[in-house]
């Protein structure tokens, strides 16, 4: 291979692979000593998502796990990112309940088959299934001197049983989603809102802000335990993944320039700037004036770089006016239509998501310049309009999820080969079509098709794409280094 091929590739360590959550994929609910998380009651209330289904099955993959691991070393992948049920460890939840020797047994075989077949396991200690029993008993989140000792004991139990072979730990998986969607607008479990009829208790103007400090600071403390405690013997990685999108000003007005910065202090400040700088954004003290807890100077001691990199999640570009009373978006309003009328991208099942690749690429050098660390980009995907209505031939040709492949795929290129930004890994979400959350079974982002009446696997356009993308543009490098 010439210099010059070299150069327009991906480093040869660049990991990709991808990526899925427990209570998203793996179902056996009640299965060898699992506990309860939040998300199994609440799915189970009506109305509560979309099609009235939960997660008791889901693609069934506490039992099909090999075949799972089959179909990544198929792909080729060299990573695969998964989460930890907390409840299947311990299934009570805190510091001093048991641990299930069951869950740990079946998240170790899992990690090792992972590492027989060459897959670097990439492990999420909690994707949004909070242990029943700790909401149950002091509020969960809203608990910061509980829930940090809970959590950060829960993280302990982890590194011991699994930091031998696992390199790479998530702490939070997007703390904005726990804190506004769980207590804020209450569509994610727990669903606390002030919206009565939704929730019968919560407040959205003061609970959203406390669960963010107290996941921060779970955070960080078990950062601390894994740097102190951990990190010489076993040598890994640690930090959190934020989501957060990229958002462009509605016009060049100076309010709506304005805007767009305030919407990202909102979406991706909250929880960045205090890690990686040290303080909350200017904005959004400001905006919540003494309803944003503040940190006590041992505690911002501990936070202040308590990520070894920038997780990044993050799906699509928002255009931002200023304007609007909504605190939970930063008083900014979004919009996917611009100044002419016509539609930033192609538009995906959800409302929330269209495809503008441009934007990802902006918000990997705005990440890079304001963080100034290793980017991680953990999740990024699409979710085809009416998929899940259409014959499975059909769904597998998911050529608007190709499309959004090309223009990110194209955008990370750039934004390493040509700007600079240093990109470690990226993760397309997702592995398989799962439970996706509220919008239970309807919304797929798979780019592996699950027929939920067989549990039958097919690989889609996108899985094709990706795996042939990703072999053409990462360097081979000397194989056996590897």
């Amino acid at each position: 291979m010439t210099s010059a091929e070299v150069a327009n590739k991906l480093p040869k360590d660049f990991i990709w692979g991808f990526a899925t959550a427990s209570f998203q994929i793996e179902g056996s609910a009640n299965v060898d000593g699992r506990g309860k998380s939040i998300w199994d009651d609440f799915s189970k209330q009506p109305g509560k998502t979309m099609d009235g289904r939960d997660g008791d099955v889901a693609t069934d993959s506490y039992r099909l796990w090999k075949e799972d691991i089959a179909l990544l070393a198929q792909y080729g992948v060299k990573s695969y990112r998964f989460s930890l049920s907390w409840s299947r460890i311990i299934p009570l939840g805190g510091r001093n309940d048991p641990v299930n020797p069951k869950g740990i047994a079946f998240y170790s075989n899992f990690i090792n088959a992972l590492l027989e077949h060459g897959i670097i396991p990439f492990v999420t200690l909690y994707h949004w299934d909070l242990p029943q029993v700790l909401h149950d008993r002091y509020g969960g989140w809203l608990h910061k001197g509980e829930i940090v000792q809970d959590y950060v004991r829960y993280a302990k139990v982890c590194f011991q049983a699994f930091g031998d072979r696992v390199k790479h730990w998530l702490t939070v998986n997007e703390p904005w989603c726990v804190s506004i969607l769980g207590y804020g607008r209450g569509v994610f479990a727990p669903g606390r809102s002030s919206d009565r009829g939704r929730s019968p208790e919560g407040d959205s103007s003061t609970e959203p802000w406390i669960v963010g400090h107290s996941v921060i600071l779970s955070h960080a403390y078990a950062v601390k335990l894994y740097r102190e405690e951990f990190k010489a013997v076993q040598g890994g990685q640690i930090g959190i993944t934020l989501n957060g999108d990229w958002a462009m000003p509605y016009d060049d007005s100076p309010q709506n320039v304005e805007a767009a910065q305030h919407a990202l202090d909102v979406a991706i400040g909250w929880f960045a700037d205090p890690i990686y700088l040290g303080h909350y954004p200017g904005y959004m003290k400001q905006m919540l004036r003494g309803r944003l807890p503040e940190f006590t100077p041992e505690e911002l001691n501990v936070v202040k770089g308590s990520s070894d990199f920038y997780g990044m999640n993050t799906y699509t570009t928002n255009l931002c006016r200023d304007g609007g009373d909504d605190e939970l978006q930063g008083l900014v309003e979004y919009t996917f239509i611009r100044p002419d009328g016509t539609q930033l991208g192609t538009q995906a099942h959800c409302a929330w998501l269209q495809d503008y690749p441009q934007g990802f690429r902006h918000l990997l050098n705005y990440i890079w310049k304001r963080y100034k660390l290793p980017i991680y980009v953990t999740e990024n995907g699409f979710a085809v309009k009416d998929e899940h209505l259409k014959p499975i031939e059909d769904a597998l040709q998911d050529n608007d999820r190709v499309n959004y492949f090309k223009g990110i795929t194209a955008s990370l290129k750039a934004a390493v080969l040509e700007d600079g930004v240093d990109v470690r890994a990226y993760f397309p979400w997702s592995f398989l079509d799962n439970f996706e959350w509220a919008d239970g079974y309807i919304t797929r982002f798979g780019v592996t098709y699950v027929d939920y009446e067989t549990q039958q696997r097919y690989p889609k356009e996108s899985a094709k794409f990706l795996v042939k993308w990703f072999g053409d543009n990462i360097d081979a490098g000397d194989r056996k280094s590897q």
